[in-house]
């Protein structure tokens, strides 16, 4: 019986080249393996066999040594000239000591005598391949080592992270290249320095605090963001994604060369530095828009009702009055219209400067939109306090701005609501200021007053269109304009916004800043938004069936809608109805509904995202921006507001925050559709800066369905109208 382990080498197919000058030797011996599983190929002679060798390819050679010709010694002789990587067994009638040395020294690996043992010869061939196979084995896994460690190092070197290690006292021991391309340090001259040399001053405490945690482990890294110094100025600091953790006892093995042949110490902390100063400066360029507006670089709407808010909860607490102003700059639409919109710009902005210089310390002057202003004054005595300032305010306006060649004037009408006598809550307060400013106006403008109890709105209008709007839900006399959102690069209508138009018998078309925030204030905003999304998605329907299958349609969703406990469940309701496929709606909601109730519209979206449903950012930038919602929502799209699309057009920073938002769009792989394109020079900009998709009256305005079913049916790419 044949050992366990020979069958396993028989069942290998190893080839043996069986070389013999006598041919009845040579069959037997041939036999013998074959029966074993082997492949034996005979060679009669050593001729034979060279040539044998030569063309094919061995595990082992059975080799006799008295032979005609070319002998056994001659063979072994030719096989380490060619440095062939066959063992030799040698099969051979003479025992003689100086034959078996010479043999043995020619490198034969065993010697079996005439007449031999088939026992012995099998287990002898057995021993050889099993020792061959081992040493091809371990050659083998040396090279993968070799090729594995030129692979790692490889890595380490060309990798865009910065790779470190440290040691237990926290000094470094080794760095890869990167961080002179990075930093500017040659990896030679920082080994043996402390880590907190490389760190900038203001993060050192953080950064040895992270690094130095006990509860840091390989299964538990520390992650953090530190500033690190550059070699040179210290304004070039760049900010870094620090990811480490400590290196096993066991690990050495692994450690790069250039550590495991210094004296250093041993190695303790393994981590990689990512170079995030251009997502920093991103989220910098974001955070600022999310509270301040980029033409006056004021504080906006959100960021003032933060401080107005912080301010009434300190006045009550000191019961102190505190000031809020509404100002509206008067004959402002003049200017923009007669000298063009980059004109009011530099106006609204030279009236800032102006606004600002008659300030105290800790006032703060916000845009509020348009040519609107709130200033809010904390901790006045008396009513005297603001009058002051309201008089400043319409004297420093009063002289003339010089745009240009052009002399222009302004004027001011400021309402002033004085807390607690206005009202007690933010809202209260502004809509108070509101209302004494439009009384200015009433009066002749150029003034200011304050609110009183006395003053009074008329809302003879406001009932009307509430009534109105109420009949015009049930006379279907809403209708829907398609915009359509046009692939850059193509000029293909890849999806169309849905905007809703009111068809008024007496006053015409409305459009939805006309009666849109009425609808909200009386909660009519939800049957509103269901009955334009039903009409929308029955056209886009047929668009869908007449063979325009990857149409996209894109619905604005308000609130009130979302915040409703069944939105989901009505929403696709109300898409199985009409038999519509979900993957061809996107739904559009802006930031303020997303953080009103993250968690809550987390699950909605995410269930909305299950059916198929994109989802898009609208206005992106304009509220309360957060990157860490772009993680935690199924996400597809972010739609740039025109405000800063405009700003591509007048070379402000607009144009910076939509190099900013496109490039995280990127990153986070989102698609980017921007909105208000009306040049050909911001569509270039655009194309250039990888945004996919365009909307604006560079296409023209909102179409009824009828114009949009010819621009389909023509198949061609959409054609400017500017």
């Amino acid at each position: 019986m044949m050992s366990d382990r020979l069958q396993e080498i028989s069942t290998m197919e190893a080839r043996i080249l069986v070389v013999d000058d006598e041919p009845r030797l040579l069959r037997s011996l041939v036999d013998l393996l074959e029966e074993q599983g082997f492949i034996a190929v005979p060679a009669l002679g050593g001729r034979a066999a060279c040539e044998l060798l030569t063309r094919e390819t061995f595990q082992l050679v059975m080799l006799d040594l008295r032979m005609p010709e070319v002998d056994g010694h001659q063979v072994m002789q030719f096989i380490q000239d060619r440095k062939i990587e066959a063992p030799v067994i040698v099969v051979s009638g003479e025992s003689s000591f100086t034959a078996v040395s010479r043999a043995l020294r020619r490198g034969a690996e065993d010697y079996i005598k005439k007449p031999f043992d088939p026992e012995e010869l099998l287990a002898t061939v057995g021993n050889v391949l099993q020792k061959q196979a081992l040493a091809w084995a371990h050659r083998n896994v040396q090279m993968r080592l070799e090729k594995s460690e030129e692979l790692h190092r490889y890595i380490v070197n060309t990798s865009p992270d910065i790779v470190f290690m440290l040691d237990r006292e926290g000094r470094v021991c080794f760095v890869n290249r990167k961080i002179e391309a990075l930093l500017g340090y040659r990896p030679a001259e920082l080994i043996g320095r402390h880590f907190r040399h490389l760190i900038d001053e203001q993060d050192v405490a953080r950064g040895t605090y992270a690094l130095q945690d006990p509860a840091i482990s390989a299964e538990n890294p520390r992650t953090f963001e530190i500033r690190l110094k550059t070699r040179g100025s210290r304004k070039a600091n760049r900010y870094f994604e620090i990811t480490a953790f400590p290196i096993g006892d066991d690990s050495g093995q692994f450690l790069p060369h250039e550590i495991r042949r210094s004296h250093t110490s041993d190695p303790c902390i393994y981590g990689s530095a990512r170079d995030i100063t251009e997502r920093k400066e991103a989220e910098a360029f974001i955070n600022f828009q999310a509270y301040h507006d980029l033409l006056t670089r004021l504080p906006n709407r959100a960021l003032f009702k933060d401080r107005l808010m912080l301010a009434i909860t300190q006045a009550q607490r000191n019961r102190q009055k505190l000031a809020v102003m509404f100002l509206d700059l008067d004959r402002f639409k003049v200017v923009n219209d007669t000298l063009g919109h980059a004109m009011g710009d530099r106006l609204l902005q030279a009236v800032t400067q102006r606004l600002e210089s008659c300030l105290r310390k800790g006032d703060t002057l916000s845009r509020f939109g348009g040519d609107e202003f709130t200033l809010l004054l904390p901790a006045i005595s008396t009513h005297n306090d603001a009058r002051k300032i309201a008089r400043k305010l319409i004297s420093v306006l009063k002289e003339p701005f010089q745009l240009g060649e052009h002399e222009v004037f302004v004027g001011v009408s400021v309402g002033i609501a004085v807390f607690p006598d206005a009202g007690q809550t933010m809202d209260q307060l502004i809509q108070c200021a509101d209302i004494a400013m439009y009384h200015v106006k009433a009066g002749g403008k150029d003034g200011y007053r304050f609110y009183s109890e006395t003053m009074s709105i008329d809302t003879a209008n406001r009932l009307s269109l509430e009534r109105d709007l109420r009949q015009a839900l049930t006379n279907n006399e809403l209708c829907v304009h398609y915009q359509p959102q046009v692939a850059s690069d193509t000029g293909e209508v890849v999806g169309l916004e849905a905007l809703v138009r009111w068809q008024h018998p007496e006053r015409g078309l409305l459009y939805p800043r006309d009666f849109l925030p009425l609808a909200e204030e009386t909660k009519l905003i939800t049957e509103l938004s269901e009955c334009v999304l039903d009409i929308a998605c029955r056209q886009m329907k047929r668009w869908i069936d007449d063979g325009h299958a990857n149409l996209r349609l894109a619905v604005n969703l308000s609130p009130l809608q979302v915040d409703h406990p069944r939105f989901v469940q009505n929403l696709i309701a109300q898409l199985k109805a009409i038999s519509f496929p979900p993957e061809n709606l996107e739904i559009e909601i802006t930031e303020n509904v997303i953080m009103n109730d993250l968690e809550q519209i987390s699950r909605k979206l995410q269930e909305l995202a299950e059916h198929g449903i994109r989802i898009a950012i609208d206005d992106f930038g304009t509220g309360y921006s957060s990157l860490n919602y772009l993680h935690r929502l199924p996400i597809h799209t972010l739609k740039v507001d025109q405000s800063f699309v405009r700003g591509i057009r007048s070379g402000e920073d607009g144009a910076c925050i939509v190099n900013a938002i496109v490039a995280m769009a990127h990153g986070l792989r989102l698609d980017i559709v921007a909105e208000g394109v009306e040049t050909d020079i911001q569509l270039a900009y655009l194309r250039n800066l990888g945004c996919q998709q365009v909307q604006g009256f560079f296409y023209g305005p909102a179409r009824p369905a009828s114009e949009i079913n010819t621009l389909l049916s023509s198949r061609a790419p959409i054609q400017a109208v500017v």
